[in-house]
C-alpha cells in the first residue's frame, strides 16, 4: 500500500493506517479510530476492510450517515456480504430510514439464516412498525 510524507515524521503505509485503526476498535477507542481508518479510507476507497473497519468506527460513535456511507460503498463492491448488509442495516434504522434498513437486514438473514443476531434485529425493526 502506498506510503505518504506528513510534516510529523515518516510516512506511515496505509496498511499501518489500518492496522492502528483496528487495534483502537479493538480496544474501543472508537472516537480515535476514525482518525487513522479515515485516512487509510482517503488513500484505498476500493478496500472494502478499510471501510468497514471506518464504518464500525463511526457508528459506535454515532455517526450513523457516515457510517451508512462506508457499509454502503462495502456492500456495492460486495453484494453478498452479509456482514456488511447487517452493518448497513442497522446504521439506516438509527438514521430513520427504516424502508432501506429492513432490505439490508432482510438480505443478511436470508445470506446467513443461521445468524441469530441477523434475524432478532429484523424481527426488532418488523414489529417496530
Amino acid at each position: 500500500m502506498a506510503q505518504i510524507a506528513d510534516n510529523q515524521g515518516p510516512a506511515e503505509s496505509t496498511y499501518s493506517l489500518y492496522r492502528r485503526g483496528m487495534e483502537l476498535l479493538e480496544d474501543a477507542s472508537f472516537e480515535q479510530a476514525t482518525e487513522p481508518l479515515s485516512e487509510a479510507a482517503r488513500r484505498a476507497p476500493e478496500k472494502s476492510s478499510v471501510r468497514e473497519a471506518l464504518g464500525r468506527a463511526y457508528f459506535r460513535t454515532g455517526r450513523y450517515a457516515a457510517a451508512v456511507t462506508e457499509f454502503q460503498a462495502v456492500v456495492e463492491a460486495q453484494p453478498v456480504n452479509d456482514y456488511a448488509h447487517f452493518c448497513l442495516g442497522r446504521a439506516l434504522s438509527k438514521t430513520g430510514d427504516t424502508s432501506r434498513a429492513r432490505h439490508h437486514l432482510a438480505l443478511a438473514s436470508n445470506l446467513r439464516p443461521e445468524r441469530d443476531d441477523y434475524r432478532l434485529y429484523r424481527e426488532r425493526l418488523s414489529a417496530a412498525g
